[in-house]
């Protein structure tokens, strides 16, 4: 009893978070998906506009986003769907200013008190001021350093592969974050994700 009590409450200690598409898009293309396993397996969710925009992304040639789909049919990312009345009215009016995966993402995260994992910086401001929870690829991988889930040079190198594959940040080390971090997310000019054809 007391071990089933124990696991609980570790479980517990883990705040659900839930992906827009760059995020989950940027671990998956720098083969770096078995991290957020580590860090949130089974407590991390991508809506179903973010599914579509990954299975888009595969279709369109970005065969690295194929990974995103082995994590959904493993189980320990999950799809979810808005299905609440409140989630879906927040949807409507944010999807007049942002794209529908982060639209989804946020309505998901603040009706359900979700951690929203994002880099898009209009998303983030909406996000904030609707006072939902954020973080972002380098927040990630500032916690899992943190957590010693992986060493800083790990960091630093699957952060080295992402920045191959595409993601733009005015910094090349997970080290020189911490000195920026308060104007990171105002300085950063962010990629679109997935080209959707």
């Amino acid at each position: 009893m007391l071990r089933a009590s124990l696991n609980w409450r570790k479980m517990s200690k883990t705040l659900e978070i839930v992906f827009d598409c760059c995020v989950v898009s940027n671990f998956a293309l720098s083969g770096s998906l078995p991290l957020l396993k580590r860090l949130y397996g089974g407590s991390a969710f991508i809506t179903d506009f973010v599914s579509a925009e990954i299975w888009r992304g595969v279709q369109s040639g970005h065969a690295g986003l194929a990974g995103i789909q082995e994590a959904l049919r493993l189980g320990w990312l999950k799809e979810i769907s808005l299905s609440r009345t409140e989630e879906k009215a927040l949807f409507q009016s944010l999807s007049v200013s942002l794209g529908l995966g982060e639209a989804s993402s946020i309505a998901l995260a603040k009706a359900r008190r979700l951690l929203f994992a994002c880099d898009d910086r209009s998303a983030r401001r909406e996000a904030g001021l609707l006072g939902v929870k954020l973080t972002g690829t380098i927040g990630i991988l500032r916690k899992a350093v943190r957590k010693r889930a992986i060493s800083l040079k790990e960091g630093d190198s699957i952060l080295a592969e992402m920045i191959a594959h595409g993601f733009h940040l005015p910094v090349r080390s997970i080290k020189e974050t911490r000195k920026t971090r308060t104007v990171l997310f105002l300085s950063v000019k962010f990629w679109p994700c997935i080209p959707i054809p």
